[in-house]
């Protein structure tokens, strides 16, 4: 049970079994539902209480200052922040002239669940209204994952006492009113009631707002329409002003009698198409869903369902709670990515405005392995999204004096939105990490059309920026200095292990492709001398190491730098940032998050088993993990070296992060990154799951855990895993051809609808390292503690 005991545990779904108005902001992330295109929070229909309204289009946003106290060369100058555009949620109820609300009157019973494998929010409540009348009130709601436009309600009000007199008001609102967020002014003067009215229309059940942001220039349209059953005659009234459309129904209904009706609302924006363009496109997707019909939607829905946990389940035997939350961490992963197409996975997804809506290198790094694997058009779009943003990436290198393209720490258009240039412009990791999602995309997928597409070009143009940014010295070695690598306690590295080694992978994969394709690199100017230039940098790039510990500093000297006193640091004083200046955690040995170990887990080939197990031992008694990156980085490792127990704890704690609150923000959104890197600590940390040319495993599961189960989609063929203690068990469930694999170093061959079993031993029982004070892996049975 969570720390509120208010969430059953059961394996497929999330169960809210009363209503806790002090939390209201946090289950409006968790029941959150999106398709990647447009995302509704887990807000009440009747639209009060809220925590925090929200309703979001992946791209929509509004520029913003960016405060400086000194202006400074290359200072990104606009921000940018994801708004709230028209709600369609609202569907307020009046029975006997006493509005529904769950402040007032009595709720007898009031309880909320999703079912991973419906997509559907359903809500049944029992009130009786402050004059005595009793209804039942039940509501459906859902996000189309096959029509992205599509957001649609179903609402039913049953009478349960004396005729009563049932009022409906559904609504299309912009502008809403918005808790106040964040100490600026200035950006929230810039964001207050970010649209400005168009046109708008109301005729009969039906009604249509177009706005557009005041700043950003982005039109957005949103219609509603609607559907009713009633045993009774059904009275229907228009209203229409700027910034508010309402339908309402008026019925009188007798003991037993139910009024239902279904609400369908269509959005869609655009930078360049005109109001009437943009009014039409809404029209012609509310025809479609109003074609499918309410039931329809819903065996859609269900039908898409299916297929991707057909595809891409988890089963975890042994630990129900961890099981319920992969789950539900999958189908939020993919909420946030199965109808983005063309658009970025925002930090947070659609689930809320946490980060401004901004995306990361965390995207690239985190959740793409999952939905390469597991839904990989997906993946394909995110990196189409990325190359389309090519051109402001090369103009931003050239502001930065530097070739190819630089591509942005945070942003939502492309455009670099970090103000704090040490932990934003200086992490040229996100290049790396860029170019590396794409080598592994295409490695698993073998999709050559992508390759051409956008591979090519990509791949050169971070390349490019890589050899200008690095440099050769007088001994011919190559250095790359003054960068940020993931760990945001350090800044300002010179040779950062994970920055180089990522940067190795590019320059080599660059080259690579040059070769392969020498006509398409060279309509990028691109040619075999530019490319051995890369390959020279990448044979040569500095990788420090430290003799005297027998480890790699996380950067150069690193490791000389004096330990942060971790004894005298209160446990209430994390996160680090927010109690210490920066200057003094940039000087100190202290790890926010896994940067060294991230290497290890990344470019594994770069490191001996025996350099893998000391640097993780060393690392862990630094890093303190005040970021929800951490942990699933952590547990892959750990199961590497053969710290299994603790590899569970990170597991868990990653699956955790937002169920539990362990962070005490969930009700900004959720973690997307720690939300994937639950299937990242199962899938390659127990599951040892290794993506390079071929797939290799090492499962192992630590005592607790019976089985392990996974699925992987490799170009077209669909792989079944299923680990357990002293066996694993690997079965090509589609595909026409055979799949080479490894186990535990042996070579396997799968044919077409075959299973293999191969047996593993238990690794030896090593030494569990320490955590600074109070850091402890917020593991199965410890999950009432808090992160930052």
């Amino acid at each position: 049970m969570t720390a509120s005991d208010v969430f059953t545990i059961e394996p497929w779904g999330l169960r809210e079994s009363a209503l806790e108005l002090e939390h209201l902001a946090r289950t409006e992330s968790l029941f959150a539902l999106s398709n990647g295109h447009v995302g509704v929070r887990g807000n009440l229909e009747e639209g009060e209480p809220s925590g925090l309204p929200g309703t979001y289009l992946n791209g929509v946003y509004e520029r913003r200052p960016l405060p400086y106290a000194e202006a400074g060369y290359g200072f990104p100058e606009d921000g940018q922040t994801a708004i709230n555009v028209t709600d369609g949620k609202i569907m307020r109820l009046l029975v006997d002239d006493e509005p529904f609300d769950v402040r007032y009157g009595e709720l007898h019973a009031h309880e909320r669940r999703i079912d991973f494998r419906e997509g559907v929010l359903q809500r049944e409540v029992e009130w009786t209204s402050p004059a005595g009348q009793q209804v039942l009130i039940r509501s459906w709601r859902l996000v189309s994952l096959t029509q992205r436009s599509v957001v649609a309600l179903c609402l039913e009000v049953e009478v349960v006492g004396e005729e009563a007199r049932v009022v409906v008001q559904s609504e299309l609102v912009a502008d809403e009113d918005l808790p106040v967020r964040g100490g600026d002014p200035r950006v929230a003067a810039a964001l207050k009631e970010p649209l400005v009215h168009e046109t708008g229309h109301a005729k009969g059940t039906g009604a249509t707002l177009v706005h557009q942001t005041r700043a950003s220039q982005l039109r957005i349209a949103a219609a509603m329409d609607h559907e009713t059953e009633c045993p009774q005659d059904v009275n229907i009234g228009t209203e229409l002003n700027d910034n508010w459309a309402r339908i309402t129904f008026s019925t009188k209904l007798r003991a037993g009698e139910t009024l239902r009706v279904v609400k369908y609302v269509t959005y869609g924006w655009s930078q360049q198409r005109t109001v009437p363009a943009l009014r039409d496109q809404v029209a012609a997707a509310m025809a479609a869903a109003r074609d499918s019909g309410w039931q329809g939607l819903v065996d859609e829905q269900r039908d898409y369902l299916r297929w991707f946990w057909e595809r891409s389940d988890v089963e975890v035997d042994g630990d129900a709670e961890l099981q319920q939350a992969v789950r539900f961490a999958m189908f939020h992963v993919l909420q946030a990515g199965a109808r983005a197409e063309g658009r970025s996975i925002p930090a947070k997804g659609l689930t809320g405005p946490g980060y401004d809506g901004h995306c990361f290198w965390d995207t690239e790094t985190f959740v793409l392995p999952v939905l390469t694997h597991t839904v990989p058009k997906a993946a394909a779009d995110v990196l189409r999204w990325r190359h389309s943003t090519l051109p402001i990436a090369r103009e931003r290198a050239h502001q930065l004096g530097l070739e190819g393209a630089a591509f942005p720490w945070r942003t939502i258009n492309g455009a670099e939105c970090s103000a704090y240039w040490p932990a934003g412009t200086a992490a040229f990791h996100v290049n790396a990490d860029i170019a590396d999602a794409l080598v592994r995309h295409l490695q698993a997928t073998g999709d050559e059309t992508l390759e051409r597409d956008i591979g090519v070009e990509l791949l050169i143009e971070t390349a490019r920026l890589w050899r200008s940014l690095g440099h050769h010295d007088r001994s011919g070695a190559f250095h790359i200095v003054g960068v940020t690598g993931p760990d945001e306690y350090s800044a300002i590295a010179d040779d950062n292990v994970f920055t180089n080694l990522m940067a190795r992978r590019n320059l080599r994969a660059a080259a690579e492709m040059v070769a392969r394709h020498p006509r398409l690199a060279g309509s990028f100017d691109a040619d075999h001398e530019e490319a051995a230039a890369w390959r020279d940098a990448a044979e040569a790039i500095v990788i420090p190491w430290d003799d005297e510990l027998g480890v790699h500093p996380q950067s150069a000297a690193f490791t000389v730098y004096e330990r942060w006193d971790f004894a005298a640091t209160p446990d209430e004083a994390h996160p680090l940032f927010l109690h210490y200046p920066y200057f003094d955690l940039y000087r100190k040995q202290v790890v926010k998050q896994a940067d060294l170990v991230l290497a290890i887990q990344r470019c594994g080939d770069a490191f001996t088993p025996e350099e893998k197990r000391r640097d993780f031992d060393y690392y862990e008694a630094i890093t303190v993990r005040d970021s929800s990156l951490s942990a699933c980085s952590q547990a892959v490792v750990a199961a590497e070296v053969g710290h299994l127990g603790l590899a569970y704890d990170y597991a868990c704690e990653a699956a955790f992060m937002d169920l539990h609150d362990l962070g005490g923000n969930t009700a900004d959104g959720l973690h997307m990154a720690s939300l994937a890197g639950a299937w990242v600590a199962l899938v390659e940390g127990l599951g040892g799951m290794r993506d390079e040319q071929r797939l290799k495993f090492t499962p192992q599961l630590p005592d607790g855990l019976d089985r392990l189960a996974f699925g992987l989609v490799r170009g077209d063929a669909l792989l079944r895993v299923e680990v357990f203690p002293d066996r694993t068990r690997y079965q090509l469930v589609a595909g026409d051809h055979p799949v080479d694999l490894c186990h535990h170093g042996q070579d396997v061959r799968l044919s077409p609808g075959e299973t293999v079993e191969c047996s593993q031993e238990r690794p030896p029982v090593v030494e569990r390292p320490s955590q600074p004070p109070g850091r402890e892996p917020i593991g199965r049975h410890s999950v009432t503690r808090r992160l930052s």
